[in-house]
């Protein structure tokens, strides 16, 4: 009597298939049981696993079947070259900062917060409580719900100085995201084979939101403490541009805050070319050492336009911010954006303004600030420990990144390539760049998952360094 276990009729049949021709009929599972032994139940544990491997096919009524092999032919997709016609313009790839990781990966190149930096009880809470409100079956206005539209605009209100008139909720305009937010706002205010002026390096989503709208990026030397304001000057004289796209907050990728001096400058700068500048906050809620004030609330001419979003700091299933924008601007966005997607889930508008009016929602920033503030040091000292040869060119008083100048001789695909063998993912610099990158980059996000784990994946970092050193 063979043993009865369905690992070894599936064994056996196994080396049965292999010679038998297409279509043959197995075995039926009373002749099964008899040849093994074994209860029927086991016999077909085993069938199925033969059918879960590709190897038989079962026809109902009739019997089990060698499953006849089928070649693989390339596909000819060439007919949608012709019909698609050449790109006007070449898009940029999709950040390295939205790739996931096995779980065994020390991740270092996300461009989001960990869960546990989420007001995860909050949020959970607001979906239940929105399931049950008319949100969740209704159709919300265009521009947003009105209560949302009123938050984002007290939020710039209560930063306003005296003799300035702060934005109104009508001034608002709610999107799926800042994404949204910023290929509506290049649209609309720049259009297609028009100069926009960027930061360099600056965030990649907005170098793929320019790639999108068709717009021209014209880069402007950004440091550590902002845009050089003589080249933006230039810039603007040069171009005849009538947008900057900029962020004056803990930029992304270098963690740049400008101080008021050079905010007061840029201001002008734009009001002198009658431009707009179009304010990428979208840190707001990340500030360690210090907090935000945007320029928006400074502005009441409609030269700024502000775009903050909630996805980073409530939860990424939760993707919604508001654009402010004066004048004829409001209404160029809006009727883009209805073009676009014609109105943002009132279900998820509900959820984001649930979180963000209740008291915790303050008591959990003030606990994400002491977060990442020990995130952030954590994975500086590991750096400065195991990577000697790696320049922080600053410490960021908020947002999530550090931005880690590496010896011009690194070679840098090689090394990201090195590092994630190793177990350690790690962003190159490149993709922050509208146009050539000015040395050798990586983007180290300190608010990933398991920070007890930064100082080996700064230690993998090093050796993986040091061995280039060492050819």
């Amino acid at each position: 009597m063979h043993n009865d276990s369905s690992g070894r009729i599936v064994a056996d049949l196994r080396e049965w298939i292999a010679t038998a021709p297409p279509g043959a009929k197995l075995p039926s599972t009373r002749a099964l049981v008899a040849e093994y032994g074994a209860s029927p139940v086991t016999v077909q544990k085993a069938l199925r696993a033969l059918g879960a491997q590709g190897l038989v096919e079962s026809r109902p009524g009739v019997g089990t079947f060698v499953r006849a092999v089928r070649v693989a032919r390339p596909h000819d997709y060439g007919w949608q070259t012709a019909a698609l016609g050449a790109p006007p313009h070449r898009l940029p790839r999709l950040s390295a900062a939205l790739r996931t990781t096995p779980n065994d990966v020390i991740a270092l190149h996300s461009g989001y917060p960990d869960r546990e930096l989420l007001p995860e009880r909050l949020v959970r809470a607001a979906f239940g409580r929105a399931a049950r409100g008319d949100s969740a079956v209704g159709r919300p206005p265009a521009a947003g719900l009105p209560e949302l539209q009123a938050w984002f605009a007290n939020e710039l209100a209560t930063e306003t100085p005296l003799g300035v008139t702060p934005p109104s909720p009508g001034d608002i305009v709610v999107f799926p995201g800042s994404q949204s937010g910023l290929n509506t706002a290049f649209r609309a205010l720049v259009g297609a084979g028009r100069p926009l002026l960027v930061e360099s390096p600056t965030y990649w989503g907005a170098i793929l939101a320019a790639a999108q709208a068709g717009v021209r990026t014209v880069p402007v030397p950004s440091g550590t403490h902002g845009p050089d304001p003589e080249a933006l000057a230039r810039a603007f004289a040069q171009t005849g541009a009538r947008a900057f796209y900029a962020q004056p907050h803990f930029a992304n990728p270098t963690g740049a805050r400008w101080t008021p001096g050079l905010a007061d400058r840029v201001l002008d700068l734009v009001r002198e070319h009658g431009a707009f500048l179009i304010e990428d906050d979208w840190a707001h809620d990340f500030g360690i050492d210090a907090d935000p004030v945007p320029l928006a609330a400074r502005d009441d001419q409609g030269h700024v336009v502000h775009l903050r979003s909630l996805t980073k700091s409530v939860s990424p299933a939760v993707r919604i911010a508001g654009l402010m924008a004066r004048g004829p601007a409001r209404e160029r966005i809006l009727a883009d954006a209805q073009a676009e997607a014609m109105y943002v889930s009132g279900l998820l508008q509900t959820v984001a303004l649930d979180v963000v009016t209740q008291p915790a929602w303050r008591t959990h920033l003030r606990s994400l600030r002491h977060q990442l503030a020990a995130r952030r040091d954590v994975l500086l000292g590991a750096l400065w420990e195991h990577v000697p040869a790696a320049h922080v060119e600053t410490v960021p008083q908020g947002g999530l990144n550090l931005w880690v100048r590496l010896p011009d001789t690194t070679d840098l695909p090689r090394l990201v390539a090195d590092c994630e063998s190793s177990g350690v993912a790690v962003a190159a610099g490149g993709e922050w760049f509208p146009a050539e990158p000015t040395g050798a980059y990586l983007r180290l996000n300190y608010s990933g998952p398991n920070p007890g784990a930064f100082p080996e994946g700064a230690r993998l970092l090093g050796r993986a360094l040091a061995r280039q050193k060492a050819r």
